[in-house]
């Protein structure tokens, strides 16, 4: 312990186990999100697909929310044989090789030939994307303490970043040489992270093991349990409400924004450079910020300035679509969004992951994370395309501005009225109390 005694008191928490582990877990729930997310949206550009059709391709988005259906098999069915390994353990290798599967075969499809069937192998990657996160979320937050949330909540999100930007910069440098099907092939490695880290970390010791199904009730109790223990805390359906409408805005825009940097004359060396180069190192820079804030302002009052900070970081995409092709203006845009991102990935996270009861890590993140973007992914995938045809980019974007909005004043409004203290479930608590907020409850 003598190297991480001499460490700054804010760093020593990254340094512990769980939360490097959380990185590597991160690298591997990103990618998948990239390849059907702003990778795929690049290359069905490039091949001259209309803006309608490439927006209603983040329809695949849509089986991440359904996710929820199925996180109850990933919580409480045990996988014969693989299932030594432990319950977590097993279904991240298990999760992980469905990944691996769902990529190469959208590598090998062709959007100029069949539309269709591309469309058919995004949704597999999304359903495979979605069950991998399913188990990477309640393995993270098992294997995390109370007190290491806010490291780990930050550390997950470098790791995302890094598995998410990354991917999409090696997807764009291939296929600029070898082609978008040798370009989605090098991706398919990056399910690796996690089933080494679940190989060599182990079954958490908070996890509650899976129980024996013997019958019709214990099936639906099985099924039905993480929902009812949700809903019958205080404010449930206002917390839920706040979940469903916080990242409205920023969902909405950010699936657009290579529609964009197309539509201005970017290049694909200059979207790798800009947008992930330069949002990669903002998001990094703002998880830092994020984990400061989160230490000294506590929970609440940093998720509430990153939902301010998101909501502004819109407004500055209605200014590059103003400006036109600029590269400063580019720059700007994508480093300020990339910085809230950041501080948001910290805070938002650690509030959502707080939020469950260990006993349903899994199955109760599943539905927070789905019911935090299903509105504006649907939106995305159905309108936004219409929208930016009927309006143009700048209103657009002001829009996107505008519909973050209800989000920042429902979160303000639970603050004064305490909800967000009696919201937290087991994940969150020590000793009865929230997790660094028990000092602050009165803030």
């Amino acid at each position: 312990m003598g190297w991480r005694a001499r460490l700054p008191e804010g760093v020593r928490p990254y340094t512990e186990a769980a939360p490097i582990a959380s990185f590597f877990l991160g690298i591997s729930s990103g990618f998948p999100f990239a390849m059907i997310g702003a990778t795929l949206t690049t290359r069905l550009a490039q091949d001259g697909i209309d803006k309608k059709a490439v927006t209603a391709f983040t329809l695949a988005f849509l089986v991440y929310n359904l996710k929820w259906l199925w996180a109850w098999v990933v919580d409480g069915v045990r996988i014969p044989v693989l299932g030594r390994l432990g319950q977590r353990v097993s279904w991240l290798l298990l999760a992980g090789v469905f990944v691996i599967a769902a990529v190469i075969n959208l590598a090998l499809v062709d959007p100029q030939t069949s539309l269709l069937q591309t469309a058919y192998a995004a949704i597999l990657v999304g359903a495979a994307g979605a069950t991998f996160d399913i188990v990477i979320d309640g393995y993270r937050i098992e294997l995390l303490k109370p007190r290491q949330l806010g490291a780990g909540s930050g550390m997950s999100q470098y790791g995302w970043r890094i598995g998410s930007a990354g991917a999409g910069a090696l997807a764009l440098v291939v296929a600029s040489r070898m082609g978008w099907e040798a370009a989605y092939l090098a991706c398919a490695g990056l399910a690796l992270p996690a089933m080494l880290t679940g190989l060599f970390m182990g079954e958490p010791e908070r996890h509650r093991e899976a129980s024996q199904r013997k019958g019709l009730a214990e099936l639906s109790a099985s099924i039905t349990g993480p929902f009812v223990e949700f809903f019958k805390r205080q404010g449930a359906m206002l917390v839920l409400l706040f979940i469903l409408v916080h990242k409205i805005g920023d969902t909405l825009a950010n699936l657009t924004f290579r529609l964009l940097f197309d539509d201005l004359g970017f290049t694909n060396d200059e979207i790798a450079i800009y947008d992930i180069g330069v949002g990669f190192w903002a998001y990094l820079i703002g998880i830092f910020i994020g984990g400061f804030l989160y230490a000294r302002l506590g929970m609440k009052r940093s998720v509430l300035l990153s939902l301010v900070l998101m909501a502004v970081s819109n407004f500055s995409f209605a200014l590059l679509a103003q400006a036109g092709h600029s590269n400063w203006g580019m720059a700007g845009a994508i480093g300020f969004e990339n910085f809230a991102s950041g501080i948001g990935g910290v805070a938002v996270v650690a509030y959502f992951s707080a939020l469950t009861d260990l006993r349903f890590t899994a199955s109760q993140y599943a539905l927070i994370s789905a019911a935090a973007s299903i509105i504006g992914r649907f939106l995305t995938g159905t309108t936004a395309g219409a929208l930016i045809e009927a309006m143009g980019y700048v209103n657009f974007y002001l829009l996107t501005t505008l519909a973050a909005v209800p989000g920042i004043l429902l979160f303000w409004l639970m603050m004064r009225s305490g909800l967000i203290d009696s919201s937290i479930g087991s994940a969150g608590k020590v000793n009865g109390d929230a997790e660094g907020e028990g000092e602050k409850a009165s803030a």
